[in-house]
């Protein structure tokens, strides 16, 4: 039994977890599948990416509170065969659906987007969230992560079953807009401009870089204020940028010296996968298992530990230095991801109505691995 009919659920079409889900869901699509689109807010710079054919329906609930309160009600409507929960940010509507739907709920698959252990959270904070991530087992059927380090940390955490699926790539076109868009020596970080990013980091470690080379930062966020003072107060107001959202962004890395992104904590970081695509190396703070996974090559970048800024200066002073050579691009993975999730869901979804018929035993779920 095929879950012909998948709902899946955002706040709004803006952030990495969204634009993954949105890359998702052409292939859903085209092999036949229903599918509904719940959003609190349709404002997003990713929701030009939305193909026809996915049903959306906008609540007009811009705040947490209000899209998890009125989901279960839209849940009830739709009846959908499954649900997708698109990443970490996500899984509390998850546990209230169940929690309000009981048997009524369809099977619910959670991604998991963000490292088992984050680097901004206090003993008792962390201690919180380990608690919570155990208690996944009690509302999802079945959980995915991106790499296999993400999937062990996910599965010790939580005790559920874990699927190995990667994203679904970027697509890239480095020649959408010119290389001389990022004249000289230029370092580029894409991302939000929150605080889990700690482009603060960045914006101080220019100061110890020579005063040819320039930052520029691609994103928007609730920090702009904030960073734009910084960089006043440092005096590199002529030297770094906050351009903004743009939909050149491999474009861009592709014509920056490197890409540094200096995260407290991430999951899987696709900026680094989409910067090592195009050839460009990348200098990450250690903010996931997943980054030794990607970056696995000493040729590629260089990791280094969240607060050491020497360690960033260095490695920023390493791959700006016009005898560094660029890695050769390395191909995205993906490409069959659309096909990996609907074969797990496939699979729950027949799970559960093996048990309602009465069969002796429940049947596990085919892991993709």
């Amino acid at each position: 039994m095929p879950a012909d009919h998948i709902l899946t659920y955002a706040l709004a079409m803006r952030g990495g977890v969204e634009a993954a889900l949105g890359r998702m869901l052409p292939g859903w699509l085209n092999r036949g599948r229903r599918v509904t689109l719940i959003l609190g807010d349709e404002d997003g710079q990713f929701q030009g990416g939305v193909p026809l054919g996915v049903e959306t329906v906008t609540l007009g609930h811009q705040r947490y509170g209000g899209l998890c309160r009125a989901l279960p009600s839209a849940i009830e409507r739709v009846r959908p065969d499954i649900v997708f929960c698109p990443g970490n940010h996500y899984t509390a509507m998850a546990a209230w659906t169940r929690t309000r739907l009981a048997e009524a709920c369809p099977p619910i698959v959670a991604k998991m987007s963000n490292a088992v252990d984050r680097g901004d959270q206090q003993p008792l904070i962390a201690w919180g969230q380990r608690q919570w991530l155990a208690g996944h087992r009690l509302f999802l059927d079945a959980l995915v992560a991106m790499t296999p380090a993400t999937a062990r940390a996910a599965q010790a955490a939580t005790g559920l079953s874990v699927a190995v699926i990667p994203n679904p790539p970027t697509p890239l076109d480095a020649a959408a807009a010119p290389r001389a868009a990022m004249p000289g020596r230029r370092i580029l970080g894409v991302g939000r401009l929150e605080p889990q990013k700690r482009w603060d980091r960045l914006i101080t470690a220019m100061t110890h870089l020579p005063k040819d080379i320039g930052l520029t930062i691609l994103g928007e966020g609730s920090l702009r204020a904030a960073l734009t003072a910084q960089i006043e107060i440092l005096g590199l107001s002529h030297r770094v940028s906050l351009p903004g959202h743009s939909a050149h962004a491999p474009a861009a890395m592709a014509a920056a010296q490197v890409v540094a992104l200096p995260s407290d904590y991430e999951g899987v970081p696709g900026v680094l996968r989409e910067a090592l695509a195009v050839g460009t190396p990348v200098v990450s703070t250690d903010s996931s298992p997943a980054v030794h996974e990607i970056v696995s090559d000493r040729a590629m970048g260089t990791i280094v530990p969240r607060e050491d800024l020497g360690a960033l200066v260095a490695a920023l002073r390493h791959w700006l230095d016009p005898v560094a050579p660029r890695p050769e691009p390395v191909p995205q993975p993906g490409q069959d991801s659309a096909e990996r999730y609907l074969a797990l869901f496939d699979s729950i979804v027949a799970a559960r109505a093996r048990r309602r018929l009465g069969e002796t035993g429940p049947l596990e779920p085919v892991l993709a691995g």
